[in-house]
């Protein structure tokens, strides 16, 4: 049976989550509906992309009685009303990342999906690409030693973005750019909690981080530095340094088609959109779609590879870098 998806927002994340999903064998996943806060925004988005059923509010879609899982593609404000919303209808969810503006949040999300007994997971789909699942097995074969060092950059023009740079739209370089470069050192240092973190940052006229560097010190003696920045092209790679040799991901360390093991290049290629893409390697998003799919056919409540606990590691680290640089949001004073 093909796992049955809504879509939650018709934005730009939610038209490249479709093309995606339609990689994927139609006998495996189906898209059932989608819903926008304006129901002509849902009906063109339902047209462009066959979705047979269009919704003007989010809270139809949570009523939709043949919706299995739902793609929550709002901005970052809205995860936590719009993630409960889904939940309490008892449906399970795939949450854009950041999964919400902060660890009380967080703790929010995760304790309702255990109450309403339903798959949550963050969609941090690096964590899937077939570059990444490489990468952990090269790691844990201890092909490059013991890991000293951890090193990524994350950096994009997006100071015209409103969504970017505004404070109630949920902006700034760390939550919508910098969290990619955390969760792949959590990822290198399997979800270790850092000994200390250091931040230091440069905040916007709107009171969110316009650029951030954050060096974090692990047990044993072992680092990690990122680099997360909306007003420059940084250069958007990651090094992971070890006792015997390093890994390097090139640009676009993010959604990764490639490695470079000790010097040696392994290319991972993705498969073609049918429609053209808003985000550089898109398509990417298919491996997070079958995780829950594979989840979902266990019965698990939560994904192994991209558990509940580090999503709270995630946002209990960029809770503690944004106080150290100033950034405050209206969610960190509830």
């Amino acid at each position: 049976m093909a796992t049955r998806w809504g879509i939650c927002s018709a934005g730009k994340i939610s038209h490249d989550f479709t093309v995606a999903l339609k990689t994927l064998p139609p006998g495996d996943h189906q898209i059932v509906a989608v819903a926008a806060r304006k129901l002509q925004d849902a009906q063109e988005f339902a047209k462009k992309h066959s979705i047979p059923q269009a919704y003007g509010s989010y809270e139809e879609l949570a009523r939709d009685p043949e919706i299995e899982v739902v793609y929550v593609g709002t901005i970052h404000p809205y995860h936590l009303p719009v993630g409960m919303l889904f939940m309490k209808a008892q449906k399970n969810v795939l949450c854009e990342k950041p999964m919400a503006m902060n660890l009380r949040e967080v703790q929010e999300l995760v304790a309702s999906a255990k109450m309403n007994q339903v798959f949550l997971m963050e969609a941090v789909w690096t964590r899937f690409f077939p570059a990444s699942l490489e990468m952990e097995c090269l790691l844990s074969r201890g092909e490059v030693g013991e890991v000293k060092m951890v090193k990524a950059d994350f950096g994009v023009p997006l100071m015209h973005v409103p969504r970017a740079v505004e404070k109630e739209l949920g902006g700034g370089a760390l939550l919508d750019i910098g969290i990619y470069c955390l969760q792949f050192i959590c990822m290198v240092y399997n979800g270790e909690k850092p000994e200390c973190i250091q931040a230091t940052g440069v905040c916007l006229d709107t009171g969110v981080d316009e650029g951030m560097v954050v060096t974090l010190k692990f047990s044993r003696n072992r680092m990690a530095v990122f680099t997360c920045s909306v007003a420059v092209e940084l250069p958007n790679n990651a090094v992971i340094v070890g006792t015997k040799g390093t890994i390097r991901v090139p640009e676009h360390m993010w959604c990764p088609t490639s490695l470079v093991v000790n010097g040696k290049e392994i290319q991972y290629p993705l498969p073609e959109p049918y429609l053209p893409l808003n985000f550089i390697n898109s398509t990417g998003m298919r491996y997070e779609a079958e995780e829950v799919r594979q989840c979902l056919l266990k019965g698990l409540k939560e994904s192994p590879r991209m558990s509940q606990a580090d999503s709270l590691l995630l946002a209990e680290v960029m809770d503690e870098a944004r106080r150290q640089v100033g950034v405050v949001y209206s969610q960190d004073c509830q």
